[in-house]
């Protein structure tokens, strides 16, 4: 099963794929978004080219578990997406993957502007990374499809 990653940011969205086997989740080009044509233009090459059956979107509550403002937004973009593709959209916790994606590439030396250009596609990836883990049993997290 092709699983589609999504980091969603009102300026750029990272996204990821995963392998036929759904184990290892790997990052695409990130994606600075212009129209929600443009946008949706683009997700669906995707989609079509790599054959896609399922979208996860990185969810982000609060570390107490609450939902924010951004979740509503997250929310409104899930739904735009589930009428656009006829896909099951599953909102996937995200607390802190951003951080954790900018610290991974602090440590392997990148600099500011570097990490600043590959930070939403490996967000992206740990997201999808994190869901697919999930599934295979390799974490404690539920899948938490909503």
């Amino acid at each position: 099963m092709r699983v589609l990653g999504i980091d969603y940011g009102e300026k750029r969205m990272g996204v990821a794929v995963c392998d036929e086997l759904g184990l290892m989740a790997h990052g695409l080009p990130t994606i600075f978004r212009k129209t929600k044509k443009y946008d949706m233009e683009i997700l669906a090459n995707l989609i079509k080219s790599h054959d896609i059956e399922k979208i996860v979107i990185g969810y982000p509550v609060r570390l107490d578990g609450s939902e924010g403002i951004q979740c509503e937004k997250v929310n409104r973009f899930a739904a735009v997406l589930e009428n656009t593709f006829s896909l099951p959209v599953i909102r996937w916790p995200e607390t802190m993957s951003t951080k954790e994606a900018e610290e991974m590439l602090m440590n392997s030396g990148y600099g500011w502007k570097k990490r600043k250009e590959k930070v939403d596609k490996l967000a992206a990836t740990l997201i999808l990374q994190g869901y697919l883990d999930s599934l295979s049993g390799k974490t404690k997290n539920s899948p938490g499809e909503n």
